[in-house]
């Protein structure tokens, strides 16, 4: 890194966790190159300074659906180390990055959700998409080939959809990301939970998959991301006819082609 370069920072606070990257600043490139990232739960906040005090960076772009409180804390946090950075919060509007938003009242689309759309789109230019973030919770959100954000799906992640179900041995972080199951049957009763679990979350993505393809026909391409992508991978492998993609960092992305945008 050179004595001239800079550095953007981009931070996801998500409903548990926050998660940051780094990139050097320079003219928008369809894929970013991260210098840097990781991820803190909110109890840990503080732990970002040290992160980036060493860093020449001069703007923050913050995606935050955790509430005020969590905002003003990371925002001390931040300019304790750069008390000249410019922090902008990005928030879901009626028009940014190349997208329309038709939600009702735009603003109250979850950030996180416009975010990992807009990542979409500009990677994926001038094709139908289902964009599936699957997470704590699962967000599956339908995208024209012109950019236009139609809405979406949520329902609860699969480590929700397990714990719902007072499984403690379901708990994902014990259950390989092949999980081996065999067929849809389970042959007991936790794999009945796992592949139940699983199968909800594919069931809902075909779904929005196949609605979409009503209106644009079999061009829709998948993009799947999150933590929990890992589990529903090999199951979704077994559906042909299906066109996806598994990108990481979606809201990264996001936010990256935003703080870069000039239509925001």
């Amino acid at each position: 890194m050179s004595e001239n370069s800079s550095v953007l920072l981009l931070i996801d606070v998500g409903n548990t966790r926050l998660k940051w990257a780094t990139v050097l600043e320079q003219t928008v490139a369809v894929s970013p190159v991260w210098l840097a990232s990781g991820t803190l739960p909110h109890s840990d906040l503080a732990q970002l300074n040290p992160i980036i005090q060493e860093l020449p960076i001069r703007r923050c772009v913050v995606s935050n659906v955790a509430g005020e409180k969590l905002q003003q804390q990371l925002e001390q946090i931040l300019l304790k180390s750069h008390p000249t950075m410019a922090i902008r919060r990005f928030v879901s509007s009626e028009h940014c990055a190349g997208l329309t938003n038709l939600y009702t009242q735009p603003s109250r689309l979850g950030s996180d959700r416009f975010a990992a759309a807009i990542g979409a789109h500009a990677t994926v230019p001038k094709e139908a998409l289902i964009v599936a973030t699957c997470g704590t919770a699962t967000t599956i959100d339908a995208v024209t080939p012109n950019g236009t954000f139609l809405g979406g799906l949520i329902l609860p992640g699969l480590q929700l959809m397990a714990s719902s179900l007072a499984l403690s041995t379901a708990q994902l972080p014990h259950i390989p990301a092949d999980s081996g199951l065999q067929s849809l049957f389970g042959k007991n009763t936790e794999q009945a939970i796992i592949s139940g679990c699983i199968h909800a979350q594919i069931g809902a993505i075909l779904c929005a998959v196949n609605e979409l393809e009503k209106s644009n026909g079999p061009t829709v391409q998948l993009i799947i991301s999150g933590g929990a992508a890992a589990y529903i991978l090999p199951e979704l492998r077994k559906h042909a006819g299906i066109t996806w993609q598994h990108i990481e960092n979606l809201v990264m992305r996001g936010l990256y082609f935003f703080a870069h945008s000039e239509n925001c």
